[in-house]
């Protein structure tokens, strides 16, 4: 099995978010499982492919020619998808895939987050979703959320396709394949 994580490239943020995102790419491998992600070293993303290796797993990367540089290019992956945009990556990423697992990110980690959703809904696709934020980075998030299923701006059965997960173990068992 083939697990993505969404998760931040950006520098600066707390050593807990790095450490989350070793730790859920070691738990990757660890079930046996490969990591599909956006093919960079940067904060986040290097750390779950560090520990993806770290417990035997393959990591699949994917990468916007544009990003080689932004992001630095992980040199170590098992394999590099080099895509022309955005819009090609994200749509790797669900062909190579079969669950999501989305760590806390900024704007780029929220818009992944929302398409991948948004397809399962739609039945572009089956996999399994979770959200693994044990410090609650997501917490305003989820009561914008209820805001607007108290509005009836979000569908019935929108979202229970997602499993929001405070720690790691939660969120593995979320998106194994039944």
């Amino acid at each position: 099995m083939r697990v993505s994580v969404f998760c931040s490239s950006a520098p600066d943020i707390p050593n807990t978010s790095l450490e989350l995102a070793f730790n859920v790419g070691k738990a990757i491998g660890e079930q046996g499982w490969d990591l599909v992600w956006g093919g960079g070293k940067a904060s986040m993303m290097g750390e779950v492919a560090k520990g993806a290796r770290s417990s035997g797993a393959a990591t699949i990367g994917v990468i916007p020619e544009p990003l080689k540089k932004v992001e630095f290019e992980d040199a170590q992956a098992s394999h590099m998808h080099v895509v022309t945009n955005m819009r090609t990556r994200k749509a790797k990423i669900e062909d190579l895939a079969d669950a999501f697992i989305i760590l806390p990110g900024g704007i780029g980690t929220l818009e992944e987050f929302f398409e991948i959703w948004v397809g399962r809904y739609l039945k572009f696709h089956g996999k399994p979703i979770a959200v693994c934020d044990p410090t609650g980075v997501y917490g305003p998030l989820q009561t914008a959320l209820d805001h607007l299923a108290s509005q009836n701006f979000m569908k019935s059965g929108q979202k229970e396709l997602v499993a929001w997960c405070s720690d790691i173990p939660s969120a593995i068992e979320a998106v194994k394949i039944k």
